[in-house]
């Protein structure tokens, strides 16, 4: 034993000493091509001063970076975190012309901006250099990959022998366009794993799941994570009792979402057992957070960070460097990407500027190389649950398309992550078994206002006979909705003149939109509002809606019946009567009526739900956002995530069965790790327990 941890301490000498030499050769290198950065004095020296000036440069560079690097990254936890990689090349270009002002013969200097290059570069290298000289060892392998660790676990219990399950969330991909970009060769360790290959079995299952009528992160993630989206009818809505937007992505609306399911499950969630929760909206009950949003709001001490999983990764500046040369990489590679689809003319089409592409690049490279850095660095900690996030896929997918060229780039480099975890796996004190999943899809499509030249927002407008925006007025479909108010109230429609009548003074209507799903509510009425109360006070508003072309129905309730879905020419389904009729929700496939009935039910349901068009023939829909790849309603791709699971576990439902919404995956998942660790989530929350 003692032999082989001198050999370790050996094998770590000659490794730095080492990744010295080829720092100091770099910097040697670098000195004869730049001419702002320069290792002699200015009365000229010997080959050997030059040298040994290039070494005590690259070593002081090398100490400061491991030193002084840590204590400056902390500090940067107060810059928002978009800003931080932009930083990194400053701060490392400091460092190095610290590092020269530390040699005593006072020989070297470089030009600021120079200096910059110049640490970026010996980073790169000295980072490529010691990852290659530790290439066959696994010791090394393993202290290096705890370095990117968001918290080691310093001391504790011993790791326990049962396997550990890793949760990886792949946000956004659809069953179908995962089976495409398999088929397509985009993503070969998915089809390793699914097809085996080189004579080996596969390991591996697939299978497909439908969402609740709300298709996205919110709902789904805080089903799956706490086993309760109860009272999320989509992305953002209002309520009218708190008087209050929520929004699934804002800090307090996510802290009080999470507080409402552990309240109505009565457990922390599924990671409630010596679980980590990296880069979700959600903690499921984890004890080990980072980069979740639901504790972003609350900053009482160093654990509930948000943002301390940046520390761990940032602390490296080998990986800030890498990571920020990747940022701009991206941020030029979606310029680029742009540029040609507006060359091409391509259809359907967003705009892409302002500060989208550092948006797209912060997601998929920033938070995807500090998330898979905080997961290989729980498998090395032994942790037992893991659930990470991914969103590079949907957040490129709704400006490109999802099965356009730039989402398919996006999967190649998902799929490169699954198999770095993967090669990580064998080097965990135990055995890992890895789930990769996704929380919704996405429906191709343009967006409503690019078809009908006007929102959402400008139609309910209309209906209610409010004034129209100037910019809608302009277009055909200005036009349509007015024409549309004036059919509605058995009016005629008169070519060529314009309604000015001023707005009725009542409280306007508040409209938002989740993807292809609508939500208009009244502030002023404290009660969800019945059909026959919306029909007294605006009665152009629902036929309005209802026989607009863009869109699919409408659900309001009922004072007769209980609810309504509503479509066009009249047409008008009692809830109960759907399985029998299901009439505008025949092309939304089956599941559709039961989706509807249920976020019927929820408090917080709006006055009027309103789903767009779809099309089952191509599977479009049109979104009430600016989004060509959207979800969050009913129709297509984005209701059908799907589930990749290791072949140890049970199957995910029974033959012939189909797993409906969120709830019923966490129930799957709970399942899961009952199966390899015993019951894993406790029956009562932290708080009860406390008490």
């Amino acid at each position: 034993m003692l032999g082989g941890r001198w050999r370790r301490v050996a094998s770590q000498i000659g490794r730095s000493v080492g990744v010295w030499a080829v720092s100091t050769l770099t910097m040697l290198v670098l000195a004869g091509l730049l001419p702002d950065f320069r290792l002699r004095s200015a009365d000229g020296d010997s080959a050997t001063d030059i040298a040994v000036t290039a070494a005590f440069g690259a070593g002081a560079f090398g100490l400061l970076s491991a030193l002084v690097w840590p204590l400056l990254v902390r500090l940067l936890l107060l810059v928002p975190a978009l800003v931080l990689g932009l930083l990194v090349f400053f701060l490392n270009g400091a460092l190095l012309l610290l590092a020269l002002r530390l040699n005593p013969g006072e020989r070297g200097a470089a030009a600021p901006e120079t200096a910059v290059v110049v640490a970026a570069v010996m980073s790169a290298v000295a980072s490529a250099t010691g990852a290659a000289l530790a290439v066959r060892d696994d010791d090394a392998y393993r202290r290096r990959l705890y370095r990117l660790a968001d918290r080691r676990r310093r001391a504790g219990p011993p790791c326990p022998a049962g396997p550990g399950t890793l949760f990886l969330q792949l946000d956004g991909v659809g069953h179908d366009v995962l089976v495409d970009a398999v088929g397509k060769g985009l993503m070969p360790t998915v089809a390793r794993w699914l097809d085996g290959g080189r004579g080996r079995p596969p390991t591996h299952r697939l299978t497909p799941w439908r969402t609740d009528w709300s298709s996205q992160t919110g709902a789904s993630q805080l089903g799956i994570l706490h086993g309760s989206n109860h009272d999320v009818p989509a992305f953002r809505w209002y309520e009218k009792d708190r008087r209050e937007v929520m929004v699934c992505n804002r800090p307090t609306s996510a802290a009080e979402l999470q507080r409402r399911a552990v309240r109505h499950t009565g457990h922390d969630g599924l990671l409630g057992v010596d679980g980590a929760s990296r880069g979700n909206l959600f903690s499921g009950g984890a004890g080990e957070q980072a980069l979740v949003l639901s504790i972003a709001a609350r900053r009482r001490s160093r654990e509930n960070r948000s943002r301390a999983g940046y520390f761990a990764y940032f602390s490296d500046p080998a990986n800030a460097v890498r990571t920020a040369l990747s940022f701009v990489a991206e941020v030029a590679r979606e310029i680029g990407q742009s540029t040609r689809a507006r060359i091409d003319k391509a259809r359907p089409h967003v705009s892409r500027g302002g500060l989208y592409p550092l948006v797209r690049a912060f997601a998929t490279v920033v938070e995807r190389d500090v998330v898979v850095a905080a997961v290989m660095g729980d498998m090395l900690a032994g942790r037992t649950a893991i659930y990470a996030d991914l969103v590079a896929y949907d957040e490129v997918a709704h400006h490109s398309g999802p099965f356009g060229r730039d989402a398919g780039k996006v999967l190649q480099r998902l799929d490169r992550c699954l198999a770095l975890i993967e090669k990580v796996a064998e080097h965990a004190p135990r055995p890992y078994r890895i789930v990769v999943l996704s929380d919704h899809g996405q429906s191709p499509g343009e967006t409503f206002r690019s078809r009908y030249g006007l929102t959402l927002g400008d139609l309910v407008r209309a209906g209610c006979g409010l004034p129209v925006p100037r910019r809608a007025r302009r277009t055909r479909s200005g036009a349509e909705a007015r024409n549309a108010v004036r059919a509605a109230l058995r009016r005629p429609v008169e070519e060529g003149t314009e309604d000015h009548r001023p707005p009725r003074r009542r409280s306007e209507p508040i409209v938002l939109a989740s993807g292809n799903l609508g939500l208009v509510s009244f502030p002023d009425v404290p009660h969800r509002m019945s059909r026959e109360e919306i029909d007294a006070r605006h009665p152009a508003l629902l036929p309005t809606l209802a026989n607009h072309p863009g869109i699919g129905f409408l659900l309001v309730r009922s004072e007769e019946h209980g609810g309504v879905v509503l479509g066009a020419r009249g047409v008008e389904i009692p809830l109960d009567r759907l399985d029998e009729d299901p009439g505008p929700l025949a092309p939304f496939g089956p599941g559709a009526a039961d989706a509807v009935r249920r976020t019927h039910s929820f408090p917080h349901a709006a006055d009027i739900m309103v789903n767009s068009f779809h099309d089952p023939a191509d599977g479009e829909v049109l979104a009430f956002e600016e989004q060509i790849g959207s979800h969050g309603g009913l129709g297509g791709a984005q209701s059908r995530p799907f589930l990749l699971s290791p072949l140890v576990f049970s199957a995910p439902a029974d033959d012939g069965a189909e797993i409906v919404g969120a709830e019923h995956v966490h129930r799957v998942l709970r399942r899961w790790l009952d199966e390899s660790n015993g019951p894993q989530v406790p029956l009562e929350t932290r708080e009860e327990r406390a008490a």
